[in-house]
């Protein structure tokens, strides 16, 4: 290949390259940089230029005990939701991998929670929830016990948000697992039931270790889940009671929108992006090398 052709080809490269590239830079890249200087900046008022405070604004942030009752709502809701979801969408995956009867209907009944709107998925949790006509107060009463007030009690709120979260991800984290699980080769299960090897022990050490992969990718995804809660507790507890729900991303929204604080906005923005890019790079220095790639 000549010089010329080499430079051509190199040129046609970063052409189909460049839509892409734009696009993560508008998107991604420009508003990471902009709410990084945003934060380090004071509005002005009364046409007041902004002013330089540094890092005082992250300061600030540490020392408002409100930031550190979010951050912990959040680690509890996180702690709730990945190992749950994760372990619920791989008993499914297991299932429905299975040759069972109704096998396409068990398929589409685990994974509806995820093609329904955030919203409409809120609202009928919503209905589940409510403390006279609630679906679960008639359950219990139907038993003889007493209702609660599932989105109104604080020490119940965060925890009725978690199970709905797991209802609404387990489906689609399942579909993940289902197409890892279908790509094993069957000779290796038959190989394991020449040597009599025992189902348990072949999940263990064959299917689990080649799950690993996936099970790293849908680790990443759902712990982006738990910090990109917005939508739900908007329709169903607007971070109440008494800020019992209140996550970090919601927590944004609030000073963004709801405050006018654009600066703690920014600030807030910034230590999430800091703290899940520091959790991802661990996850992937320590699990990559027990992951087995195909």
């Amino acid at each position: 290949m000549t010089l010329t052709a080499h430079r051509k080809l190199q040129l046609y490269g970063a052409l189909l390259l460049l839509p892409a590239a734009l696009l993560l830079g508008l998107f991604a890249y420009l508003p990471t940089i902009s709410t990084v200087i945003q934060s380090l900046f004071l509005p002005g008022f009364r046409g007041a230029p902004p002013e330089f405070v540094g890092l005082d604004n992250y300061r600030y942030l540490f020392e408002d005990p409100k930031f550190w009752l979010v951050a912990r709502n959040n680690l509890i809701y996180a702690l709730g939701t990945i190992p749950t979801s994760m372990a619920l969408s791989l008993a499914m995956a297991l299932l429905v991998n299975r040759q069972l009867p109704g096998r396409g209907l068990v398929r589409m009944a685990y994974f509806t929670p995820t093609i329904l709107p955030m919203i409409a998925a809120a609202n009928i949790w919503m209905f589940f929830y409510a403390p006279q006509i609630g679906l679960f107060n008639k359950l219990l009463g139907a038993f003889g016990l007493g209702g609660m007030n599932w989105l109104g009690d604080p020490g119940v709120a965060l925890y009725s948000i978690i199970v709905m979260s797991v209802w609404k991800e387990a489906g689609f984290f399942m579909l993940f697992y289902l197409a890892a699980l279908q790509a094993i080769p069957p000779e290796l299960k038959e190989a394991a039931d020449l040597e009599g090897t025992s189902r348990w022990r072949f999940f263990w050490r064959v299917t689990f270790p080649l799950l690993m992969p996936t099970t790293l990718f849908v680790l990443i995804n759902a712990l982006i889940n738990a910090v990109r809660v917005v939508d739900h507790l908007f329709i169903l507890t607007k971070g109440g009671p008494n800020n019992a729900t209140n996550l970090l991303l919601y927590y944004v929204y609030e000073n963004a929108f709801a405050f006018f604080d654009r600066t703690t906005a920014a600030t807030i923005t910034v230590v999430i992006l800091l703290v899940l890019a520091v959790v991802a790079t661990l996850k992937f220095t320590l699990l990559d090398r027990r992951t087995h790639y195909q």
